[in-house]
């Protein structure tokens, strides 16, 4: 039987980093406190298999994916599998003028990232389909290496990585074609008028 007091004490400080993946998961409060509670039953009862000095973190993520897998997916509807190979690694590029971006020492993301709000690039991620959505999420958002989304997610480094490239890809595509529908990108001609209202605080970060 785990220690209940051991446990509560490593795994509780996880709570909300776990609440947040899973609402992003779920894309519902109550389904999502409903997989954090699940995830700490099944973390408690199979404490006793943990290894000491491995990653709970990871451990706990790996749980909570495999509820989500197992139970939540099921209610949507149908596990999209789509193929992004006509997904063009330069179309970012090529529609932001990746020439101009680099005078500024900005990236392609981060001109279009300026551009949007965050609930708007929080829907994209949103809507991007599960399979990619997890990766996505998991190393971007939560900072889990290949390696560990691997064990998280029990499949392949390659596929980890074929599928983290592919869902940044459909991300930003989905992105730019909405900032072009608003009207908030700028032609090359306009480019530079457009880099004279940027604030003087826009520095050569950017989001990875």
């Amino acid at each position: 039987m785990a220690d209940q007091a051991e446990f509560e004490s490593m795994a509780m400080p996880f709570m909300d980093q776990l609440y947040s993946h899973a609402l992003r998961l779920t894309k519902n409060s109550s389904d999502a406190e409903d997989l954090v509670q699940e995830t700490y039953l099944k973390g408690y009862r199979a404490f006793s298999s943990f290894k000491e000095g491995t990653n709970l973190r990871a451990w706990l993520f790996r749980i909570l994916t495999n509820s989500f897998i197992n139970n939540y997916r099921k209610k949507q509807r149908g596990f999209e599998e789509e193929d992004f190979d006509e997904v063009d690694d330069m179309y970012l590029f090529r529609r932001l003028g990746s020439g101009q971006n680099s005078t500024l020492g900005m990236s392609a993301e981060d001109m279009l990232f300026e551009r949007l709000t965050e609930d708007e690039i929080k829907d994209a991620v949103e809507n991007l389909p599960t399979q990619y959505r997890e990766v996505v999420l998991l190393a971007d958002v939560q900072g889990f290496s290949y390696k560990e989304i691997a064990e998280i997610l029990e499949i392949p480094d390659g596929t980890v990585m074929s599928r983290l490239h592919r869902g940044r890809a459909k991300l930003q595509k989905d992105l730019l074609e909405f900032a072009s529908k608003r009207g908030l990108l700028v032609g090359p001609s306009q480019m530079h008028s457009y880099e004279e209202r940027l604030p003087a605080t826009v520095g050569a970060g950017g989001r990875s």
